[in-house]
């Protein structure tokens, strides 16, 4: 089976959980920026959490099946249509081979995920299959979908009713979830800008001056339209040292907020360098990174401090609920299979 490209969308990259394991030689990990809602889709699709999804930008694309499938959009709502029907989101969707599925704006957030039963099944690159857009890295050549580009899809072994199967009298597959909000889902929700992501003390955090400790805590910014995978640029107050840093460069990882001569604050993203010299002022705590990257260029983002402890009780409170969300849709989706089975 595989998909025909029709239209590329804005950025629209094929993404899984990413490569880890090669900073040692100036790889990064990458993989998806919203990783719990390319969970949900792969769930919703039938798939293994770590199936390479596409990961869609502010504008989606428009694809054709050519065999039936079973897909899942899950993250920002976005505008999606099987030869112009509706398509529901949060939900398995059946695609008849020839379909055409329309992905057009997103109404609020940034990145949607679409997971398609048995996954985007390109050549992995050093264990993944994802695209780093940034180091041109990955299947594709690394870069984003084109025009006329054909994604082959994989085949599940373990799916005892395949779509291409599927009699014209079985069932639809189960209903839409409803996405626990607590898995903080929503950045795009009315208040949202007013709930402050938290951020941990960093290295150089002690050598802001007083003003920019409280304006980093205290301050609203923006995300600049400068903003990408790599790092998000945040307009807004301007940030300085007590005095000049001559730093060599460290590790970085994603979440770290770094404070380059500019004074506009950059939070590394998926695609972040795997070293960087610019002092550290912050790290935005894990559990928050799926709610920066839903933010769009314009919306505000607020901080608050954290403790260590309090960051890896709320990492852990989430993994458990996505954990248990993950298994309630493995068994709707054997108990729809075995029920029409019967």
């Amino acid at each position: 089976m595989s998909i025909e490209v029709l239209k590329p969308g804005l950025l629209t990259t094929p993404q899984d959980r990413g490569r880890p394991g090669y900073a040692q030689l100036g790889i990064g990990r990458a993989g998806a920026m919203d990783a719990p809602a390319l969970r949900l889709a792969n769930a919703l699709a039938g798939n293994p959490a770590d199936a390479c999804a596409l990961e869609i930008t502010l504008l989606g694309p428009t694809l054709r099946f050519r065999a039936d499938a079973v897909i899942a959009l899950t993250g920002a709502p976005i505008d999606a249509r099987i030869d112009g029907a509706r398509a529901p989101l949060w939900a398995p969707v059946r695609v008849r081979a020839g379909a055409v599925l329309a992905l057009g704006g997103m109404r609020h957030g940034c990145r949607s995920y679409l997971a398609v039963r048995g996954g985007i099944a390109l050549a992995p690159v050093l264990g993944s299959r994802g695209v780093d857009v940034n180091a041109a890295l990955g299947p594709l050549d690394g870069r984003a979908l084109r025009a006329g580009d054909v994604l082959p899809v994989g085949t599940n072994a373990d799916d005892p009713h395949p779509a291409s199967s599927r009699r014209d009298d079985a069932p639809s597959p189960p209903q839409a979830i409803s996405p626990d909000w607590s898995l903080d889902f929503r950045p795009w929700f009315d208040g949202e800008a007013q709930r402050p992501l938290r951020v941990l003390p960093a290295t150089h955090t002690c050598n802001l001056d007083a003003a920019s400790r409280a304006a980093l805590f205290e301050g609203t910014f923006r995300v600049a339209v400068d903003s990408n995978r790599v790092g998000y640029r945040l307009d807004g107050p301007r940030l300085a040292l007590t005095a000049p840093l001559e730093l060599v460069s460290e590790a970085s990882v994603a979440g770290t907020v770094q404070l380059p001569p500019s004074g506009q604050a950059i939070v590394l993203m998926a695609e972040h360098p795997v070293s960087g010299g610019y002092p550290r002022i912050g790290h935005v705590a894990a559990v928050d990174l799926p709610r920066l990257a839903q933010r769009r260029p314009g919306d505000a983002v607020r901080f608050a401090a954290t403790t260590l402890e309090e960051a890896r009780r709320r990492l852990a409170e989430r993994e458990h609920r996505l954990q248990r969300l993950e298994a309630a849709i493995a068994t709707r989706l054997a108990n729809e299979v075995h029920g029409g089975a019967r």
